[in-house]
């Protein structure tokens, strides 16, 4: 099972602040144990909203909508993506992460869809396109 593991947006990661070098020390840490358990798939930082845009679909129309975008905690100031066997797995892992922001902070734990997940909707066809694509993606 994969898990997208979202740090929720701050004032100061929004205002472009750098973390303190304690909290990327600690992370580093974080990550090298994630890694040396074999969860680890990836990890990034986000850099502010501002630097960012919006792409809002309506049918055929696309309008770009270019950031800062007003409301903090509804963005993302980074993420981790973990294979574990189970969602437990997932937040015992979340509960170790070392606090990401000075103050209050948020993180998110989300399942990937997997290709099992779609049952009967998804075609051979379909699938065997879709394992293709992820082979392409692994080749680089």
């Amino acid at each position: 099972m994969r898990f997208m593991v979202v740090v929720k947006a701050t004032k100061d990661s929004e205002a472009g602040a750098p973390p303190n070098p304690e909290i990327m020390e600690a992370m580093g840490k974080f990550n090298a144990e994630l890694i040396k358990a074999g969860v680890l798939l990836a990890a990034e930082g986000l850099q502010p909203s501002s630097k960012g845009a919006r792409l809002r679909i309506s049918g055929d129309k696309r309008t770009v909508i270019d950031g800062p975008f007003a409301e903090t905690k509804e963005l993302i100031a980074g993420f981790w993506l973990w294979q574990v066997s189970s969602r437990e797995e997932a937040l015992e892992w979340a509960k170790r992460v070392p606090a990401p922001f000075e103050g209050e902070s948020e993180i998110e734990i989300r399942q990937v869809y997997e290709m099992s997940d779609f049952g009967r909707e998804m075609t051979e066809r379909q699938r065997q396109k879709e394992e293709a694509l992820r082979a392409q993606i692994g080749q680089r």
